[in-house]
């Protein structure tokens, strides 16, 4: 194992750790969900970045409150906003009190209690609460009554009014992510017209492997367009209007298409070979299984929220094997320049394994990178950056993902005169040397 494939790995641990700590806001939009005989002390439905014009609608229906000892008081559950400048003196509060109820803090917006709920034959109840103080906040249930458990069934919708007039369901952080993605979607569908017409004057160099880079492109660029309809349609209406459908199934190809063109490339495979080792086919047999399990992940964190009581082991899930998959694309990379490197020792084309050489190292690098920002920077960016500004993250992504490809396509693009195919005479003993001198260590 090499030092930077160790600090890598490293940095990508301590990240992921910290993002089971600060997970990132919930796709707000209108959601209609039922509790069932919960016992947890809070529970959080939403994360939401208002403005000066910022409204909460709750409505509970169908509430009961089952309790070991004697009745509970209705006063000891209800609903909350608690803002994030807030929160640290809240998490103060409580490490200072274990017993302290969430609802007695002064760092909270109350909503209302059980004590507001109509008759216990309805046992029902809805309002919609402005929101005065621009901020991101987070919708909590509370229930501070020992040893109870409560049913009921929730709705909520969280927005911010724009022009006076609009609902806007998206949060102020993220209402410019329909705008850009789509803006991303047309810069890919140029890219794959540039793809196809590089192909097609290159028609004698093409591989399998070029078919299959043009069919990811194809793949990023639908599942940008379905994200930028899937954001529209939920800022607009406050649901995706199946939208979200469309957009799990272009990203469950594309992300298995991606590490599966890293794999590939990494092998050498087409270009060097057109077949693949036993080690390169286990492989592919690990990274395509848990990526499949990856998007199901993917799909649960996403339709759901920690208002279900399994959703943190599925972002524990989604981490692990997001952890495994960015380090087994590494490892064909290696060992094509290992074996680049012995090979070179023998076979007496010196000028032509530097090439291979140094475009597989370069490729080595770029790949590292690309996970070093996918992963790190743009977290960082995240919690950094104000609620306002959510956006910059997901655009800071996307730019480094559209970067990577142009790099990744350019230095592995059909043309007869690839560093593959370096056959210059002139630079065979300058290439010995440099062979000799340079390890190609990484």
């Amino acid at each position: 194992m090499t030092k930077t494939l160790l600090a890598f790995l490293q940095s990508l641990a301590v990240v992921s750790f910290s993002v089971f700590l600060l997970l990132p806001s919930i796709a707000a939009e209108i959601k209609t969900l039922t509790i069932m005989a919960d016992s947890r002390p809070m529970i959080l439905f939403e994360k939401f970045g208002f403005t000066h014009t910022g409204h909460v609608f709750v409505s509970v229906t169908g509430v009961s409150v089952a309790s070991t000892l004697s009745s509970p008081d209705p006063s000891r559950l209800g609903f909350f906003l608690l803002s994030e400048e807030s929160l640290l003196q809240f998490l103060l509060e409580l490490q200072q009190n274990p017993s302290f109820c969430v609802l007695d803090s002064l760092n909270i917006l109350s909503l209302f209690t059980f004590r507001d709920l109509s008759p216990p034959t309805h046992a029902s109840f809805n309002h919609s609460y402005p929101v005065s103080s621009p901020n991101e906040y987070s919708l909590f249930f509370a229930n501070c009554a020992p040893e109870s458990q409560v049913t009921m069934n929730v709705r909520t919708e969280v927005y911010n009014i724009d022009n006076g007039k609009t609902k806007d369901f998206l949060s102020a952080g993220q209402t410019q992510l329909p705008t850009l993605y789509f803006l991303f979607s047309i810069a890919y569908f140029a890219f794959l017209g540039f793809w196809i017409h590089t192909c097609y004057r290159n028609k004698r160099s093409v591989h399998r492997i070029h078919m299959l880079m043009a069919v990811l492109l194809l793949m990023k660029a639908l599942n940008l367009i379905c994200a930028a309809e899937d954001k529209h349609y939920v800022k607009v209406t406050g649901t995706p209007h199946g939208w979200d459908v469309l957009f799990y199934i272009f990203q469950f190809i594309r992300v298995v298409l991606l590490f599966t063109v890293i794999v590939l490339v990494g092998t050498g495979w087409s270009f060097l070979k057109p077949f693949l080792q036993e080690k390169e086919k286990k492989v592919l047999m690990i990274v395509i299984p848990l990526q499949v399990l990856a998007n199901v992940a993917s799909i649960v964190i996403g339709e759901t929220g920690p208002f279900i009581k399994d959703w943190m082991t599925w972002n524990k899930l989604f981490l692990l094997v997001d952890i495994i998959c960015c380090c087994a694309i590494i490892f064909p990379i290696v060992w094509s320049i290992r074996s680049l490197r012995e090979t070179s020792k023998t076979d007496g084309k010196a000028a032509r394994n530097l090439a291979k050489l140094t475009l597989f190292r370069q490729f080595y690098i770029v790949v590292i990178g690309y996970l070093y920002f996918t992963r790190i920077v743009v977290f960082a960016l995240r919690t950094i950056a104000a609620y306002r500004y959510q956006w910059v993250s997901d655009a800071a992504e996307e730019i480094a993902s559209l970067a990577f490809y142009l790099v990744m396509f350019y230095m592995f693009r059909p043309t007869e005169k690839n560093e593959y195919f370096v056959l210059d005479e002139e630079e065979e003993e300058a290439a010995m040397a440099a062979l000799r001198d340079e390890e190609f260590e990484l």
